[in-house]
């Protein structure tokens, strides 16, 4: 998709891949809403001259509420990059805790989908960005609601992509690793320990931590080409086929791997 002259909403974009996201965008002529329940929203916004939304997407009112701002301030949407996410706490969890991540997660990607998608069935266009992560194709250890909501919101982009790719809808996922964010790293307030230190490891010590402003750069290209699965780091394609050849062997390794982690 030619990127120039056309609308696109961000969520999650007051930092992180969301801003960098916003600036590429916005650098190869999109206009742009930014979306996010922080407050930065709006300094991150003002830097690029673009509207911004501040509310919660976890909600279905919240997703009305950013799709009708959107198109007041921008005009038609034809763009949706559902970036906003969070890792949840780790291990099992509760039942508050999985109702929060599937929220955010998944249920804001299918919320803004019933909205955007009937629109972009009848004009004939329109594309759909979800940002999952490498564990969604993987897993990521210490943490249940994050692997399985990534997983999730993997495989609802798939069948948008399937269902809907002959009336003209595009789709994409991106599939990080590591990536320089809060998201990796924590907003700082404490250190990481346990389980959640075991997690973060895992990412940080598979391979490179990319900046967002990389990881946004991957992203356009592969918008431009309508490429469905995004992978800034190359080697998760090669662990994907791993583990799709053996899944005994890849479990094991996966729990040899996480002991190591824990000696550590």
């Amino acid at each position: 998709m030619e990127l120039k002259g056309r609308n696109a909403v961000v969520t999650g974009a007051a930092g992180g891949i969301g801003a960098a996201v916003a600036a590429a965008l916005r650098e190869r002529g999109a206009r742009v809403l930014l979306a996010d329940l922080a407050e930065e929203v709006s300094d991150t916004a003002a830097q690029l001259g673009q509207p911004h939304w501040r509310g919660d997407v976890s909600s279905a009112d919240g997703v009305a509420e950013l799709v009708d701002t959107a198109e007041r301030e921008l005009g038609q949407v034809d763009l949706y990059f559902a970036n906003a996410g969070i890792t949840g706490v780790t291990g099992l969890g509760g039942e508050s805790d999985w109702d929060r991540i599937i929220d955010v997660n998944l249920r804001a990607h299918i919320r803004a989908a019933e909205r955007l998608v009937p629109k972009w069935q009848a004009r004939g266009e329109g594309y759909f960005v979800a940002t999952a992560s490498a564990a969604g194709l993987l897993t990521q250890i210490g943490s249940a609601g994050y692997s399985v909501t990534k997983h999730a919101a993997l495989a609802f982009a798939e069948w948008l992509s399937v269902t809907y790719g002959d009336d003209g809808l595009r789709v994409s996922v991106l599939a990080p690793m590591g990536v320089n964010t809060k998201i990796l790293w924590g907003d700082g307030s404490e250190a990481a320990t346990g389980t959640a230190l075991t997690g973060q490891r895992a990412v940080a010590e598979a391979g490179n931590v990319l900046e967002p402003a990389e990881v946004a750069t991957t992203v356009m290209a592969a918008i431009e080409a309508e490429t469905f699965l995004i992978l800034p780091h190359p080697e998760v394609l090669d662990m994907y086929r791993m583990k799709g050849s053996d899944y005994d062997r890849w479990i094991r390794g996966m729990r040899r791997y996480q002991a190591k982690l824990r000696q550590g």
